[in-house]
C-alpha cells in the first residue's frame, strides 16, 4: 500500500472519528453514568460495528444497502428504540444504568447489553454506511492486493475510534466526579438519559 495515501487517510479519519456523533455522544453519556471501564464494553460493540461496515463498504455491500432504505428503517426502528427505552429509564433514575443515591458503586447491569448497545448503533447508523462508502474505497490501490490494504485500513479506523470514544467516555467521568454529589445524583442521571435519548433520536432521524 503507498505510504503517502496511508499517512493521508490518518488524519483523514481521525478528524471525522473526533467529531461529535452517535457513538462520541454514546461514550459520553456513559462514561457519566458507568465510568470509563464499563464503557469499554459499550466499546467492544461499536469496534465490532465499525469494521464490519468498513469491510462491507469495501466488498460493495454498503452500496446494495444503500439502494434499500427499508433495511435501515428496521435497524434504526429497532436500535433507536432500545435507546430511547434505556434513555427514559436513566432519565427517571430507574434501570440497571442510573446512579443511585444511596449507593457508591457503579451502576450495575449486563456486560453484554452494553456490547449490544454499541454494536446496533454502529451498524444501524446511514451515514455511516454512507461516509465508508464515499471514504474507503478512493484509498484502496488497485494494483495490489485488497486484503492487506483492508486490514491496514479497518485497523486505522479501529484505533482512530477507541482514541476518541476514550476521550468522550473519560470526559464523561470527569464531569460526573464535578456534579457525582449526592445531591445531583438526579441531574447527572438526567444529563446522561437526556444524551442516551438524543442518540435515539439522531439515530431513527439520520
Amino acid at each position: 500500500m503507498n505510504t503517502a495515501i496511508l499517512w493521508a487517510f490518518i488524519p483523514t479519519f481521525f478528524f471525522v472519528s473526533v467529531t461529535p456523533g452517535m457513538c462520541m455522544t454514546l461514550a459520553l453519556s456513559l462514561g457519566m453514568s458507568i465510568g470509563y471501564k464499563r464503557t469499554l464494553w459499550m466499546m467492544i460493540g461499536e469496534l465490532v460495528g465499525v469494521a464490519l461496515v468498513a469491510v462491507a463498504a469495501v466488498l460493495g455491500v454498503a452500496a446494495i444497502m444503500l439502494n434499500y432504505p427499508w433495511l435501515f428503517t428496521i435497524f434504526k426502528a429497532i436500535g433507536a428504540s432500545y435507546l430511547a427505552y434505556i434513555g427514559i429509564q436513566m432519565w427517571r433514575s430507574k434501570g440497571k444504568l442510573a446512579m443511585n443515591a444511596d449507593q457508591a458503586d457503579m451502576p450495575q447491569g449486563k456486560d453484554w447489553d452494553l456490547v449490544v448497545q454499541g454494536f446496533v448503533t454502529a451498524i444501524a447508523n446511514p451515514k455511516g454506511w454512507a461516509f465508508m462508502v464515499s471514504l474507503l474505497p478512493p484509498f484502496i490501490d488497485g494494483g495490489h492486493a485488497i486484503a492487506p490494504q483492508l486490514i491496514a485500513l479497518v485497523s486505522i479506523i479501529l484505533v482512530c475510534e477507541f482514541l476518541c470514544m476514550t476521550l468522550y467516555a473519560v470526559g464523561g467521568k470527569g464531569l460526573k466526579r464535578v456534579l457525582g454529589h449526592s445531591n445531583n445524583v438526579k441531574i447527572m442521571n438526567r444529563i446522561s438519559g437526556s444524551l442516551m435519548i438524543g442518540v435515539a433520536a439522531w439515530l431513527f432521524l439520520g
